[in-house]
Parts: C-alpha cells; structure tokens; sequence
C-alpha cells in the first residue's frame, strides 16, 4: 500500500511538472495572432489604434475616453475604443470595443461585470443581424435583457431596462459564445502556437420597461451599419 501511494505522488508530481514545462515553453514560443478588427499600431506603445464610426445613419455620436476601469485595472497591453451613439428620438446606445493584447486576461465575463455595476441579467439569447458589404453574412450576437433600480432623491424608486449586445472576434471568427473563444483560443495555442488576438465588442442602451424589441430594433440597424466599418469579414479573404 506505501508502495502504490508513493507511485501516485511520484506520477501527479510528474504531470505537474510536465504541464508546468508545456505552460513555459508554450508563453516563450507563442506568438500573436492578427486582429479579426481594423487596429493600427501606435509607435512606441503596445497598445493599438482602433476607431468607431463617426457618422452612422442618422445618429449623431461623440468619442468616449477610456473609463478608469480600462486605464487602472485592465493590462497594459488592452486596446480600447468607445463611443457614445444618439438617435434622433433621443435613444442613447454606447459601443465599446476591448482588444486583447499577450495577456488573456483583458476580456471577462458579462455575467461578472454587469451584476458588479448593479444590473441583473433577466433574458439571455442569442441571434443572428444581417450585415451587408462585400460578402452578406448573419452576425451572431448575445441579446440580454437586463434590468435595474434606482431610487431618486425624493425617495421613488424607479425600474429601467437595458439591452446589452455583444459578440467576440479574432482573425478570420467570431461567437457569441465565450466559452467557445476560449476554446478556440486553446485550440489554436497547441496546434500551432498562435494566440488569438480578441476582441470584445459591446453594445448597450437603457430604456423604459416594456420597449426592450422596440430599442433592439434600433441597435440592430446601428450594428448592421457599422460593422463593417471597424470588422473584417469573419472568412479569411479581407
């Protein structure tokens, strides 16, 4: 019996030290993959370059600095763009788009990040948007519904509802679905010792209870045109 148990230290120290080995050779030989959104380098930096569309349809819009999240918390190699879109009815939709760099760990989950910011999440589903160019596709998108509280100085309390839509993107895919990026990001580390470069795209608006499709409708029409302008084709030819 002291015989087997010392066999099974000797092969789990074994395995450990084995993944801790592939782990080392894998951050010393892997190399970043490309983009799947238009990111110009900025000389001198590790941080790239990347522009939202100025003028889509009829919103008018205005650039959003980089939140103290992004600058403080997220690492040094995350590229950000953000920009705040308004509808000639008012609607607000804010679009953001966080680029990965080497380290992994610029994206997180929305199931984390919103309830932190006080936001339930009440529907989730996914759907596909048109998107027209070059080469029409269907943009799988996560659709969920979110819904939060907030009490005036009065002392009312008022509900809202918000629509969060986002997708994730790299070199020639995209999902909606994080846990198969990162499938796709480990695949693609072992077979060939690249690491997809990310990105996190979102889009959010806050509306009335009850107007949910009508303001998704709206989003729809303002991601179906923008795209395009800031994504390259999820196939290969560009």
């Amino acid at each position: 019996m002291k015989h087997q148990k010392w066999l099974v230290f000797v092969v789990a120290l074994g395995l450990m030290a084995g993944t801790a080995g592939a782990l080392t050779w894998l951050r010393a030989n892997q190399k970043l993959g490309r983009p799947g959104i238009k990111a110009v380098a900025i000389p001198g930096s590790v941080m790239m370059k990347i522009e939202l569309p100025e003028r889509v349809l009829d919103f008018t819009s205005t650039n959003m600095p980089e939140p103290e999240v992004v600058v403080g918390y997220l690492p040094k190699d995350t590229s950000y763009a953000g920009r705040l879109y308004t509808a000639t009815n008012g609607l607000q939709i804010n679009s953001t788009i966080i680029l990965m760099g080497a380290d992994r760990t610029s994206i997180h989950k929305a199931d984390y990040c919103l309830p932190g910011q006080g936001w339930s999440i009440n529907e989730k589903t996914v759907v596909n948007i048109p998107v027209a160019g070059p080469q029409n596709y269907q943009l799988p998108v996560a659709k969920w519904i979110i819904g939060n509280a907030y009490q005036t100085p009065d002392g009312q309390k008022h509900e809202v509802s918000g629509l969060y839509v986002f997708w994730f993107v790299a070199d020639g895919e995209q999902t909606a679905d994080n846990y198969q990026r990162m499938w796709w990001l480990g695949r693609d580390l072992l077979r060939t010792g690249v690491l997809q470069r990310w990105a996190y795209v979102s889009f959010f608006s806050v509306c009335a209870p009850g107007q949910e499709e009508a303001t998704f409708e709206q989003m729809k029409k303002l991601i179906a045109v923008t795209v395009p302008e800031f994504q390259f084709l999820p196939a290969s030819g560009r």
